[in-house]
């Protein structure tokens, strides 16, 4: 990756989450079908309805700022995904994993957006962001409380 200004940065961070959401969109079916918690094949399902919006919101953001992504594969996504757990236990460390790195990535989109003075695309971001945080404090309170 040949980045030098702000702004490629910016594309670059945002092809890169882009196509780590597509992929989830593909394994959250594949997860929730996998669970024997019904408790946790919901937060799935809800999942996948957050991440489809928030692919329209990156396609906003693009459309905003008058963007052109880069075709690219999220190698990190793609290997988290991967690991397919069976355990209900494993679906919830894979997935926390997941939101990890979305919540890293929307963190820094967010820090570059400001930068570039991106206001709108911030907002929309920004609301991705808490998505994530709150779909991680979700899968801790599951994995405390089903014990797994």
């Amino acid at each position: 990756m040949s980045v030098k200004t702000l702004q490629e940065l910016f594309i670059h961070e945002l092809s890169d989450v882009y196509s780590a959401e597509k992929q989830l969109t593909k394994a959250l079916p594949r997860l929730a079908r996998a669970s024997s918690n019904p408790k946790l094949r919901d937060a799935f399902e809800v999942h996948l309805e957050e991440t489809q919006g928030q692919i329209d919101r990156i396609d906003r953001v693009v459309d905003g700022a008058d963007l052109k992504l880069k075709r690219i594969k999220c190698a990190a996504m793609e290997g988290l995904v991967e690991e397919g757990p069976v355990r209900d236990a494993a679906l919830i460390a894979g997935a926390q994993k997941v939101e990890h790195y979305e919540i890293a990535s929307y963190g820094t989109l967010c820090a570059l957006g400001r930068q570039l003075g991106l206001t709108d695309a911030v907002k929309l971001l920004q609301e991705t962001l808490a998505e994530e945080k709150a779909t991680d404090k979700k899968l801790t309170l599951l994995a405390e409380q089903e014990g797994n």
